[in-house]
């Protein structure tokens, strides 16, 4: 008995030194398998970041060496000031210097195109980068076009003149009875159409300055448009004033691409380094704070 049980313990023992050697194997095995797979990471990363680079996506760019932004003539505070997008000055100028700057453009190589906000998401090749218009993502919109993630998310407001009635009458039974002007092709107007649903139909216009005069001089009761720009409106027509804002609809402004743009990818990961980074929330400070303290209504 006694024999036979060293010979058992000599044989644990051998046994255990085996798996210990395995343990040892299976943990440095492990290790360098961790460590490859760390360092695979690490590489991808590498990847992904220099696919970004300004050298990376000088392929992507309509004009190689430059950054190309587009929007509308003219352009409007808070968004722009003093109707001049190179200025960097304006929540969406801003963006635009901020966006070209995480892609390595300085200032110098970011150059700007005219494009009217009813053609920018028509169909076909772009002649710009991106297109910054306070250009709200839709669905329909994507058919045609590639938009970026948003930069500001959007609520519509109601602009009217301080003695019209729908300043004091604006429940959603009242809203049906007036008569609205907006911009042709607008969210703006959509909602009118979707949300409030007038029971007369809505005047359009070419231009946000048509619609401003048409209500200036009575033709419509009131415009519809985001927070910021008909908080801006009522400093150019005197005696107007934002009745009130509507709930978010989920509706939110994004950088407008020629359909299937690649360069987005590398957009969205700039858009996301300024939120991340304080950037945009720093910007919507600056420029949009005074604009978004406006009651809510239901349309």
């Amino acid at each position: 008995m006694r024999q036979m049980t060293v010979a058992a313990m000599a044989a644990i023992a051998v046994l255990a030194a085996s798996a210990g050697l395995a343990g040892c194997a299976s943990e440095s095995s492990s290790s360098s398998a961790a460590s490859g797979t760390s360092s695979s990471a690490s590489a991808a990363a590498s990847a992904s970041a220099a696919s970004c680079s300004n050298s990376a996506i000088q392929s992507q760019l309509y004009a190689k060496g430059m950054l190309t932004v587009a929007t509308d003539k003219p352009v409007y505070p808070p968004w722009f000031v003093n109707n001049k997008p190179t200025n960097g000055q304006g929540y969406e100028s801003a963006v635009a210097y901020a966006v070209a700057s995480q892609l390595g453009f300085p200032k110098s190589q970011v150059t700007w195109a005219y494009e009217p906000f009813n053609s920018s998401y028509a169909p076909g090749p772009k002649k710009f980068d991106f297109d910054i218009n306070e250009i709200s993502y839709s669905a329909a919109r994507a058919q045609a076009v590639t938009f970026s993630d948003s930069y500001y998310d959007v609520q519509q407001a109601l602009v009217a003149l301080k003695n019209s009635p729908i300043v004091t009458k604006h429940s959603p039974a009242d809203l049906k009875t007036y008569v609205f002007g907006d911009q042709v092709g607008t969210t703006s107007l959509q909602f009118i159409n979707s949300q409030i649903q007038p029971s007369q139909t809505p005047k359009v216009f070419e231009t946000l300055n048509d619609v401003k005069q048409a209500l200036q001089t009575k033709q419509v009761a009131a415009l519809v448009t985001d927070t910021p720009t008909a908080e801006f409106i009522t400093t150019e027509i005197p005696g107007s004033v934002v009745v009130a804002q509507f709930p978010s609809t989920g509706e939110h402004y994004g950088l407008l691409f020629a359909k299937g743009n690649q360069l987005v990818t590398c957009v969205n990961k700039a858009l996301a380094t300024l939120k991340s980074n304080g950037t945009l929330a720093k910007l919507t400070a600056q420029y949009l704070k005074d604009f978004t303290s406006v009651p809510t209504i239901q349309p």
